[in-house]
């Protein structure tokens, strides 16, 4: 047991519909409200925080009964759609909020990255708050000093680091947030849909380190709805469904079941309330598909056929040349291609308002075998603007065929690469220029 760095058992979280929950605080909250007045935050503090709401008898349970355990040095992921408990548990594991029902025992020291604005005093400039965070991890100063400039070379905050991060815009704040949790050497971290916020060279560049962090023998659970960053950087992934466990093993089985139930990403993505669809004042996404040769829409694509990946969009201002393109990953994260729309009707001309349907088709014998996932974006070139970008917002299953008609052949084993083209062979054959010494 020695070598277990979270046991989890019986875990069950209760909420009231309705009701003021009470308002958890961290240790790093409550040590840096006292850094700033010490006399008014601890008056608070020794007065409590009154909670008077009557409980109301409808309830919600975020979690329910989750047992899993976890070994110091594993990388795990934990997935699941929007409201599967995923958050809640690892508030639950940061000391944010109180279990209804069992426990959660944590060895070692919590470094965690819950979401935009977690951890940080917005009074206390970026230096204060790196050296805050790292003494609530029980580093000594000399220690932070030896991190302090890597973090703020990690974060590309130089300038403002004498700033109070109240000033920061988000992707500042949550470039400084993340650089402080995987810098200042927690022994286990905790980040909850970091990439989600900030640009792909500032995402990479996230999941970059936090693979270094797993190879320094540290213990990582990773929050993503991005399966190709999860497959990535975890060997061993949790499924969360309506605060239940549904599936714990290999990253790659536990995504799979995943993307091929109703709640993973699919091979559709609908926006049926258009005030809420992706887009901006010129454009507004309404659908990204999949579809087979035979155009139903599916998750599983057959090696040997086309598929066509369909974006569904209303034009709500004239005038705009707009781009629309699609970017492929397969399931380590590595992109694959980009696709930019080619139809030469719309070739450097403004589209005017209406409903448009864009389509490219991938050719049967060019995709390898296994889980692809789709970026959707519209964006314009001249003057460069994204107008939508969607990551990841549907996935497909690529099936390869061992009838011997497709890439490979009669090869039954694993054949790796990004793409799996049948290219065309041809043999030139001379009977008479075998060598008299080596031919009988």
């Amino acid at each position: 047991m020695n070598d277990i760095a979270i046991r989890v058992e019986g875990l069950s979280k209760k909420y009231y519909i309705g009701k003021n929950q009470e308002s958890y605080k961290t240790l790093r909250d409550t040590l840096a409200d006292a850094f700033i007045s010490p006399f008014r935050k601890a008056g608070k503090l020794l007065r409590g925080q009154a909670t008077g709401a009557a409980e109301l008898d409808e309830t919600i349970w975020a979690l329910k009964d989750v047992s899993f355990g976890i070994k110091q040095g594993e990388v795990v992921g934990i997935i699941g759609r929007n409201g599967a408990g995923k958050s809640t548990l690892l508030k639950i594991l940061s000391r944010i909020t109180e279990p209804t029902k069992g426990f959660a025992e944590i060895h070692g020291r919590v470094g965690s990255l819950l979401e935009v604005g977690t951890g940080f005093h917005p009074e206390l400039t970026g230096r204060e708050n790196i050296y805050l965070n790292g003494a609530i991890l029980g580093m000594k100063r000399l220690e932070i000093e030896r991190k302090f400039d890597e973090i703020v070379a990690f974060a590309e905050v130089e300038k403002f680091i004498d700033t109070p991060v109240k000033h920061y815009s988000s992707g500042m704040y949550l470039r400084l947030a993340f650089a402080v949790a995987a810098h200042l050497e927690p022994e286990i971290l905790l980040v909850d849909e970091v990439l989600a916020v900030g640009d792909a060279r500032f995402q990479k560049k996230c999941i970059n380190k936090m693979q270094a962090v797993g190879h320094e023998g540290r213990t990582v659970i990773f929050i993503s709805h991005n399966m190709s960053a999860i497959t990535r950087l975890c060997e061993r992934v949790i499924l969360l469904n309506e605060g239940i466990l549904l599936k714990d093993g290999s990253s790659y089985e536990v995504v799979s079941v995943y993307l091929n139930s109703a709640q993973g990403t699919g091979a559709q993505h609908l926006w049926t309330d258009l005030s809420e669809a992706p887009g901006d004042e010129f454009v507004r996404l309404k659908a990204i598909r999949i579809r087979a040769e035979d155009g139903c829409i599916t998750d599983t694509i057959d090696i040997r056929r086309s598929v066509k990946i369909e974006i569904e969009y209303y034009v709500i201002k004239s005038d705009c040349i707009l781009a629309p393109c699609f970017v492929f990953f397969n399931e380590e994260g590595v992109e694959m291609f980009t696709t930019i729309d080619s139809d030469s009707a719309w070739k450097n001309r403004p589209r005017l308002k209406g409903h448009y349907i864009s389509y490219a088709v991938i050719p049967g014998n060019f995709l390898s075998e296994g889980t692809v996932f789709v970026t959707a974006i519209i964006n314009t070139f001249k003057p460069p603007a994204i107008h939508v970008c969607e990551r990841e917002v549907v996935a497909f299953q690529v099936i390869d065929s061992l009838d011997g008609n497709s890439a490979r052949g009669e090869y039954a084993g694993s054949m790796r690469g990004v793409v799996r083209p049948l290219l065309q062979w041809d043999t030139y054959y001379n009977p008479d220029g075998c060598p008299a010494n080596i031919c009988e």
